[in-house]
Order: C-alpha cells, then structure tokens, then sequence
C-alpha cells in the first residue's frame, strides 16, 4: 500500500449558496454543515485543514476548533479561484500537496481523502480525482451524475453530463436497462499541488468546459494530466438543496457516519 504523503484539505464555503442559502450554516445534528465537512479532513490525517469562505459568520462557526479559515473574496466564480486566493493566504509553497474537499460533502471518507493525496504525489499529475461505478440506468441518464471515460493507465479521457462511453448497440434496443459494460460517475473531489492551483484558476475557461459546464474539463483540453482512482469506499450524497439536508440528517440521526 503506498504511503499517504504530508497534505492539507482546503474547503471553499461560500455562504450565498443559490439552492441552499447559508450552506456551510446549515444545521446537522445540531451543528454547522461546514463542521461536519471540517471533521471529516481531520480525521483523514491532513497536516493542516483550511476553510476558505467569504463570509465571518462561517469564520465564527469555527471558533475553537483546529481548523484555519482564509477570508476570501465574495466574488470568486469557483471553487478553485477561492482556494487559489487561500493558497496565497496560507503561503503555502508550489509544491504542498492540496486536497480540495468540497464544503457539502459532511460524509466524505477518510480514505477516499487520504487516496486523492497519494494520486497527487505523483509528480506527472496535474490533477487528481476519484471515481466510483455507475450501478443503474437512471444514474448513467442524468446530467447531473458527472461520468467520466479512463485511459488504461486510470488518467481521465474526458468528463461529461451524458453518458459515456455511448453503448451504441445496447441504447439502440433498450434506454430502460442498465447495459453491459463499465461505466463511472465521477466524485467531485479533487488533488493538486499549490503550484498548479494557482496556474489552474489563472487559465481562462477551456471550450469544452463552457460547453459541457464542467471546470476539470479545463484541465484536460490545456493537455495536463488528470489521475482517476477508483473510491475506496462509497461517498454518500452531498448536500445541496434543503430535500438532500433532509436525507442528511436522517443519516445523521441514523447513526451512519459515512
């Protein structure tokens, strides 16, 4: 098993979030959303963990524990360019390895965390991220469920809302039934060294990114290197929008941690 390398999770939370207003404020199991996602950094070993968010109250909400906030600027367009703006804050150098845990994911698994790193210590990788099977129809059919097509060696080939591979013959007969084959919904967690943050969100959207709505394709059309590993273990839902908080916190009430 390879050695998980020395990194540090930064979480974007945005506060003006359009779906669930106050997102990182939301409460589960009586606390805030952004704890909970805070937590699950922690207990993935991080050196350090970062919160980089535009708003104090999200900064309050974390008073006490171990985890730093960046202040950053309301007006970001992404995630990235937030987490750039904290790469800076934090002065962390080129090469420190960074896990971007996004702020609506309070059951990401540790190990799940710990293997995004390890991808990243690959010095040939620009990007790394995770990927779990595609297990029903409906799933392959939704724009929302992001897929992914691997190259033998795991990079990414390329991302997109509609289902790829096409299974032409399969399609051709039967759009009901999940087909034969494999197929991959992409997780949204992504690793990088700080270096490489930096240039990401300086590059301008790529075209295949304004098409499909997808930041990571900016990465692959600019010819860098994406890594896909296969998630050690499920990453339940995230949250975004008050019927997923609702599933969240019967989860939470549940016992279920993961």
């Amino acid at each position: 098993m390879t050695a998980t390398p020395d990194f540090v999770v930064a979480i974007p939370a945005r506060h003006a979030s359009t779906r669930l207003p106050g997102k990182p404020l939301q409460p589960l199991g009586g606390e805030p959303l952004v704890l909970h996602v805070a937590r699950r950094a922690l207990d993935a070993g991080a050196a350090d963990v970062w919160v980089a968010t535009d708003d104090t109250r999200v900064r309050d909400a974390l008073a006490g524990t171990p985890v730093r906030v960046a202040m950053t600027a309301a007006d970001h367009p992404s995630g990235t360019d937030r987490l750039a703006e904290c790469a800076d804050i934090a002065g962390w150098d080129d090469e420190r390895i960074v896990v971007n845990l996004q702020g609506d994911e309070p059951f990401a698994p540790a190990s799940g965390i710990r293997a995004v790193a390890a991808l990243t210590a690959d010095p040939g990788v620009a990007l790394a991220t995770l990927a779990a099977p595609v297990e029903d129809v409906d799933t392959l059919l939704d724009p929302n469920a992001v897929k992914l097509v691997r190259a033998a060696n795991g990079d990414a080939l390329y991302f997109s809302r509609a289902p790829v591979p096409w299974p032409r013959d399969a399609f051709a007969h039967d759009r009901s039934r999940m087909p034969a084959g494999d197929w991959w919904r992409h997780i949204g967690i992504y690793g990088y060294r700080a270096g490489f943050l930096r240039r990401f969100a300086a590059m301008p959207p790529g075209r295949l990114e304004q098409i499909e709505m997808l930041e990571q394709l900016r990465v692959l059309e600019a010819g860098f290197r994406v890594a896909v590993g296969i998630a050690p273990e499920p990453f339940p839902p995230g949250v975004d929008t008050p019927e997923d908080l609702a599933r969240a916190e019967a989860r939470f009430a549940s016992g279920a941690r993961g």
